[in-house]
């Protein structure tokens, strides 16, 4: 078999120097490539007198040999399967290039592990800690899967199938949670798979599986509405006088992102160089993201600007170069639920509820276009925020109800 570059021959022989005392020969496969030789074992062998030397098959026509002549064929149409792959890659084709394909050889290192530690290793340079903690959790769920059904603690990327992909969901449904968890809901569920469907794309991209087996598989999340406080549940917080300072240093915190949309991390990090006067008492917030480096442009509302004056000089802030004193998301929530109790709100506040109120109470429903608070909220895309187009149809219910009142006076 030749090509316009490549010369390529297949052909079995006995290795006589390794036979047995029960007198059979291990039958090797003999792979050419350009006049250059390399050997594979086939893992069968047979006696010298039933092995035709001529035609590189055994000899005769009892059921055994009928057998063995098979296997051959079928482990020499194996090899020139990997031939032809090799030339449809374009691949520079040697003798141990093409060993390696046919043994599984080259994909030793193309191990679904491999690529978890990979990916991980490198996304942990880019993506922050509390993304990288979900991507370790979903690398747990995995090794877990492989382990209960495979009784292995790894898998070739070139093993893993659609089947293996839904065999994963089902596993993930089934899972009995450790103590102290919750079971995994369905969005839970399909955000584990929303992550290990994005280190197979980067297996893909890295061109260390071929075939995507995540391509006929469709992530289905379920529609969520997203909490936010009505104008009369963002009033009783903003009206609460709290003698603990603790207290108030939160409630401040938490009324801040309600009129700037900001994130905990984004508030976190809030310098004063992120405030950028444009002219006397109009204030913009000029940063970006840090969840997605999207940049971030919000002018100051009164209330907001308010709290920034009140902290200037705030020791803690000006201690850490920062514009407002900060805790952690974990201690700001823990005091959220204090809050909560004492204003009489029956919502679980935490505080990215203040960024969904934001969205909603003060912007969309005050008549604000989705486009403009797609911009403060620093979404990429617009789909991103039409989560909120719910308020949007309330609003025009509510204007509707309105309008009849006037035009049946």
């Amino acid at each position: 078999m030749s090509t316009t570059n490549n010369t390529f021959g297949v052909a079995f022989y006995l290795k006589k120097q390794k036979t047995t005392q029960a007198g059979k020969s291990p039958i090797y496969a003999r792979i050419t490539v350009n006049g250059k030789r390399i050997e594979i074992s086939v893992k069968r062998s047979i006696e010298e007198n039933n092995w035709n030397a001529i035609k590189g098959m055994g000899k005769g026509s009892r059921e055994e040999i009928i057998k063995l002549n098979k296997y051959l064929d079928q482990f020499k149409a194996g090899i020139i399967d990997s031939y032809q792959q090799l030339l449809l890659q374009k691949k520079f084709i040697t003798a141990e290039l093409l060993k390696g394909k046919v043994t599984g050889a080259d994909q030793s290192e193309f191990t679904l592990c491999k690529l978890m530690d990979y990916h991980n290793a490198e996304q942990g340079q880019v993506l922050e800690p509390g993304t990288m903690k979900n991507y370790y959790t979903t690398q747990k769920y995995i090794k877990e899967f492989i382990k209960e059904r495979f009784r292995t603690s790894d898998k070739y990327l070139s093993e893993l199938s659609y089947k293996f992909i839904t065999d994963f969901e089902y596993y993930l449904r089934n899972r009995k949670p450790e103590k102290g968890q919750k079971n995994l809901n369905n969005n839970g569920l399909m955000k584990h798979m929303e992550r290990f469907c994005k280190m197979i794309n980067l297996a893909v991209r890295l061109e260390w599986i071929v075939r995507n087996p995540f391509h006929a598989y469709q992530l289905k999340f379920d529609k969520v509405e997203r909490e936010y406080l009505t104008k009369e549940e963002l009033a009783r917080i903003e009206a609460k006088k709290f003698n603990i300072v603790r207290l108030q240093v939160v409630q401040d915190l938490f009324i801040f992102s309600c009129y700037t949309g900001l994130a905990y991390i984004d508030v976190f990090n809030l310098a004063p160089a992120n405030l950028i006067e444009k002219s006397e008492n109009n204030i913009w917030i000029m940063t970006n993201r840090q969840k997605t480096n999207e940049p971030v442009r919000v002018p100051l509302l009164p209330k907001a600007l308010a709290i920034i004056e009140k902290y200037k000089s705030h020791p803690q802030a000006l201690a850490e170069g920062k514009a407002l004193p900060t805790l952690s998301n974990q201690k700001l929530n823990s005091y959220l639920k204090e809050i909560a109790d004492m204003c009489d709100i029956m919502k679980p506040l935490t505080f990215h509820i203040a960024r969904h109120t934001f969205a909603t109470t003060v912007t969309l429903t005050n008549g604000v276009p989705i486009e403009t608070v797609s911009k403060l909220l620093g979404h990429a895309k617009l789909p991103t925020t039409q989560i909120y187009a719910k308020v949007i149809e309330n609003k025009i219910q509510d204007d509707m109800a309105q309008l009849c009142k006037k035009l049946q006076a």
